[in-house]
């Protein structure tokens, strides 16, 4: 099947941002509102191809690092810049700390669909973790409306720690490795960054160094 006749998982955007009252620009954590709560809530399915056209329905994304709490790293990637290997090309060739793809209705087999996703997308499909999972948390949320591909979409940041090393499984990672925040800092001076990596940057800094 295409990846435009997909049927994945949307929620309407005055919903999400209750008619406007919690509406907000580059992140905002768990703890000031329970974005994930509203999604779990209010999703439906929609074509994958109508949905990258319509805002006013947001496709949340668990957009997933991962992260060694000992050595306060994260790891980083760059985005496949060969055509047969990125289908999106408004991210083709970026360079990334944030893991994760669309929700499909087959994630909704549990409570939380969007775990589901996280689990299915990114520790299956997207690579291999050569250790074990201390934990998984939610550190907040992303909405970026300056440009089209975060226009339509919304970023539920999870963070996964772990002590081991990760292995890329997927083709539309080049390159995977971890790295600290010096080297994330002049990633995003000297690379093409997409704008999601950088508005949780200081977010997660805060959180390791936390």
């Amino acid at each position: 099947m295409q990846k435009e006749n997909q049927k994945i998982i949307v929620v309407e955007r005055k919903i999400l941002f209750e008619y406007g009252r919690n509406n907000f620009q580059g992140f905002k954590s768990h703890e000031e509102f329970d974005y994930e709560s509203v999604i779990l809530q209010n999703f439906e399915n929609m074509r994958r191809g109508d949905a990258e056209h319509d805002s006013n329905y947001k496709q949340p994304i668990a957009y997933t690092s991962i992260v060694n709490p000992t050595t306060k790293q994260v790891f980083t990637y760059q985005r496949s810049k060969q055509d047969k290997n990125y289908h999106e090309k408004r991210l083709q060739g970026k360079w990334s700390w944030g893991l994760g793809g669309h929700i499909e209705p087959l994630d909704t087999k549990n409570e939380n669909l969007l775990r589901e996703s996280l689990e299915r997308e990114v520790l299956k499909e997207e690579i291999q973790l050569k250790g074990e999972i201390e934990n998984i948390n939610i550190l907040g949320y992303i909405n970026d409306d300056s440009n089209s591909v975060g226009e339509v979409h919304f970023g539920i940041l999870y963070v996964v720690k772990t002590l081991g090393d990760v292995i890329p499984k997927d083709s539309e990672i080049t390159y995977g490795g971890f790295k600290g925040f010096e080297e994330l800092n002049e990633t995003c001076k000297n690379c093409n960054v997409e704008s999601w990596s950088k508005i949780v940057l200081e977010p997660l800094r805060k959180y390791l160094e936390n």
